[in-house]
């Protein structure tokens, strides 16, 4: 019998991706990895902080409100304002300053200085949102930029569902303290990793503010930016408090929260990966979907969440529900500007990181003002209405996002 080799398709030379590209491609991912859990580290060690500098929870839910507003209002200006600047020296340097700023916090004697440290992380995690999608275009050939870009992402989906039970466990292990140090840590060896892999990457057009008003006038784009604030909004206002949720609402014991929070991550992960295959075949079914499941969730808590087993439940259909919101809102900006991509993503991180922000704070307030379970209807009420955002882009004549 005769054996016939059946030829390698010839790969074209400019298709190739040079390993050290994509290792400059994971470093980044790592980087907004490492930002976004700073942003919502605090989620999970409220009850430790407000012992320990003696405020309320309410108001050391700020930890999560003043980066989200500097953050919010950071990704529009930064890229303005640094004008030519080779942006990876402008990555380095914000990296430096989320360094910086985790080790004051660490440090902190006072919520005053604690804050204070909060402001500086948000200009990092908006600087670098801002520049990091649209480089991770810049590294690799035309057909690999849906992976690279995906890649990126996937590092802030990670840490939106695993960041907040991370911190938690380093908290319950030891001084609240020490939490800010590990991301301290985590952020000088992408510091390092960025120095080596990144190449020089110059600026390549002057970047201005006009455009992001005209990305939203946009009616799809602006649907999909008002399902951002929604869901992203909704969940803070409760997950925020999901430490004090749990224990006093459930009746969980303080040492089990981190391990729960990470099965919350882990459902978060599946729910990601769930959300984006379901994306690509229809993305107004699938954020539609995550609404309903969110907004069932959060509003059945109060009554069904009683019990640990019932709070655990709840928990894990949570995470996996909000899992898929990341990759569901930005698949429905992707298909919804495709001609200009990086003024719509800039839109929407900026709507994202101010929905974390306004979310938290008015979970704070309810939770201060009116009742702990209070923050889980506020949270429902909030993710309601993105039905109705995506109806409304459905009219304006894109049934597919």
């Amino acid at each position: 019998m005769t054996v016939v080799d059946t030829p390698r398709p010839v790969v074209p030379e400019a298709d190739r991706v040079p390993l050290r590209r994509w290792l400059a491609v994971a470093a980044m991912a790592v980087g907004t990895f490492a930002l976004v859990t700073v942003e919502s580290l605090p989620v999970g060690l409220l009850p430790f902080i407000g012992g320990a500098l003696d405020v309320s929870e309410g108001t050391a839910g700020l930890m999560v409100t003043v980066p989200g507003l500097v953050a919010a209002a950071t990704a529009p200006l930064l890229p303005v304002l640094i004008r030519n600047l080779d942006r990876r020296i402008a990555l380095l340097g914000l990296i430096v300053l989320m360094v910086a700023a985790n080790v004051l916090s660490a440090l902190a004697p006072n919520f005053v200085l604690l804050l204070t440290s909060r402001f500086f992380v948000g200009i990092s995690i908006g600087g670098f949102w801002a520049l990091a999608a649209g480089l991770a275009v810049r590294l690799v050939p035309e057909r690999h930029i849906p992976r690279a870009v995906s890649i990126v992402f996937a590092g802030a989906t990670a840490a939106n569902v695993l960041g907040v039970p991370a911190g938690t466990l380093i908290g319950d292990l030891g001084d609240w303290r020490i939490a800010f140090v590990a991301v301290a840590g985590l952020g000088l060896l992408v510091l390092v990793a960025l120095f080596v892999l990144l190449p020089p990457l110059p600026a390549e057009r002057a970047v201005q503010l006009r455009t992001l008003p005209q990305q939203f006038r946009n009616p799809v784009v602006r649907a999909g930016v008002i399902a951002t604030f929604l869901l992203v909004s909704g969940h803070f206002a409760a997950f925020t408090f999901i430490s004090p949720v749990l224990q006093e609402v459930s009746g969980i014991d303080k040492s089990m929260v981190g391990p729960l929070l990470l099965g919350f991550g882990v459902a978060g992960i599946a729910g990601n990966f769930l959300a984006g295959a379901a994306a690509a075949r229809d993305v107004r079914a699938t954020l539609v979907t995550i609404s309903v499941a969110l907004t069932a969730v959060l509003a059945v808590f109060p009554l069904a969440g009683g019990t640990p087993v019932g709070g655990t439940i709840l928990l894990i259909a949570w995470g996996l529900a909000f899992g898929g919101v990341p990759v569901g809102v930005q698949t429905w900006i992707l298909k919804s500007a495709p001609d200009s991509t990086e003024a719509a993503t800039a839109l929407n991180t900026s709507v994202f990181n101010l929905a974390i922000a306004l979310g938290a704070l008015f979970g704070g307030i309810v939770a201060d003002q009116v009742t702990l379970t209070g923050v889980l209807l506020t949270g429902a009420l909030l993710a309601v209405p993105t039905t109705l955002a995506m109806w409304s882009a459905r009219r304006a004549g894109r049934s597919d996002g």
